[in-house]
């Protein structure tokens, strides 16, 4: 399953750039982020793991990360592998004016098992969770929450 999203944020690509970049940023928008541990190589580099856990719902999930391409603005991309879900994610900046820029993530979704299951069943689940992180990211960027 592959789609794209996007949203603009009301600040300079600079600072939109400096927020995303920082790892000790992630638990302000990824709402469910309990821990964010460096596994190999240098955080966010091409190469370098990271193990992920979240509390959605009853439900806790570990992912493994690895970033493929780091290019910003252009461009920063990585893995995400949970049980039954491999996720590829590309995301791009773009800016649109000195105080606007727009957030591409594109998003591949490949499942295995049971969650092959729920990725026909309830695909919009996936998108919706997607999507909810790109709102919460504008909304810290432009508004510190």
């Amino acid at each position: 399953m592959k789609f794209t999203q996007e949203i603009e944020i009301e600040r300079p690509i600079d600072e939109v750039i400096s927020l995303f970049d920082n790892p000790d940023n992630m638990d302000k928008w990824m709402d469910g982020l309990k821990s964010f541990e460096p596994i190999s190589g240098t955080p966010g580099q091409p190469g370098a793991k990271s193990k992920l856990k979240f509390k959605m719902g009853n439900r806790e999930i570990e992912m493994i990360e690895t970033i493929t391409t780091r290019n910003l603005p252009g461009e920063f991309s990585g893995t995400y592998e949970a049980k039954g879900v491999f996720n590829i994610v590309r995301n791009r900046f773009v800016k649109l004016s000195e105080n606007r820029t727009k957030y591409i993530a594109e998003n591949e979704f490949q499942f295995k098992g049971f969650m092959k299951l729920m990725g026909f069943l309830m695909p919009s689940a996936f998108k919706k969770q997607s999507m909810k992180y790109l709102v919460a990211f504008k909304e810290f960027a432009e508004k510190g929450k």
